[in-house]
């Protein structure tokens, strides 16, 4: 009886390993963080910043502001966040999750092949 049991609790945890679906988040790395300009002349005390991350040959901006002034965003080019569908997921410094909305997206640009350098020799 017991190791019918076990039997049964190992192929329960099987089924639940493999009918788990794939990740719905891709990692993403700030690759620039800028304060974003308004067009109006408002007269906001808020700064808000234009943070862009790229994901494989995908690069999205949001628009992130800060709660409290804080302005740690600005120090943030290299960390990873997840990227959803429609979303930046990111954890802030007591581990509380939040999610920001993807403004924009746009193709990576492709780095530039280096141009051969031709050297002249002087005598």
């Amino acid at each position: 009886m017991l190791k019918l049991t076990i039997v049964f609790c190992i192929s329960l945890t099987m089924v639940s390993a493999f009918g788990q679906s794939a990740s719905r988040y891709q990692v993403g790395t700030i690759t620039e963080v800028k304060t974003h300009q308004t067009a109006g002349s408002g007269a906001s005390n808020t700064t808000r910043y234009d943070v862009s991350l790229k994901v494989g040959d995908t690069i999205y901006m949001v628009l992130y502001t800060p709660p409290l002034g804080q302005e740690t965003v600005k120090y943030a080019a290299g960390r990873e966040l997840l990227v959803g569908k429609g979303t930046i997921r990111y954890n802030d410094i007591l581990g509380q999750s939040f999610e920001v909305p993807i403004e924009s997206q746009k193709p990576a640009a492709q780095p530039q092949q280096a141009k051969p350098v031709s050297r002249s020799t002087e005598h």
